[in-house]
């Protein structure tokens, strides 16, 4: 059973930065690739960004491409968001994914595990 553990969410301002991060147990890290989705109220949970199993190819939906950074230390089974010149439209529940298949998909019903999600909240 694998278990993802979301932190880092808070309440900013506009332009602000935030890092959030998903911590993995229960399993070996490196057999899944990742990602991180998010999910603005009463609208359908869409893709952010996603990276490899060993960090090396990294993929951004467009509307964070060059704003936001995807990271992971498979040495300390822990996932990273880093969210720079934050906009309103960031505000929404951003979940942390993992995925045992071997090629990269930005559908969310392709990973098998979720977490609980990590509240981001973007004031002007």
């Amino acid at each position: 059973q694998v278990q993802l553990v979301e932190s880092g969410g808070g309440l900013v301002q506009a332009g602000a930065s935030l890092r959030l991060s998903c911590a993995a147990t229960g399993t070996i890290f490196t057999l899944y690739r990742l990602a991180w989705f998010r999910q603005a109220a009463g609208k359908e949970r869409e893709f952010v960004a996603a990276i490899s199993r060993r960090g090396l190819v990294t993929y951004y939906a467009n509307s964070v491409k060059g704003r936001f950074t995807i990271s992971r230390d498979n040495g300390k089974n822990t996932m990273y968001l880093q969210m720079n010149s934050l906009k309103l439209e960031d505000t929404a529940v951003y979940h942390c994914a993992a995925d045992s298949g071997d090629s990269h998909s930005d559908d969310p019903g392709v990973y098998d595990y979720w977490g609980q999600g990590t509240q981001v909240t973007v004031s002007s």
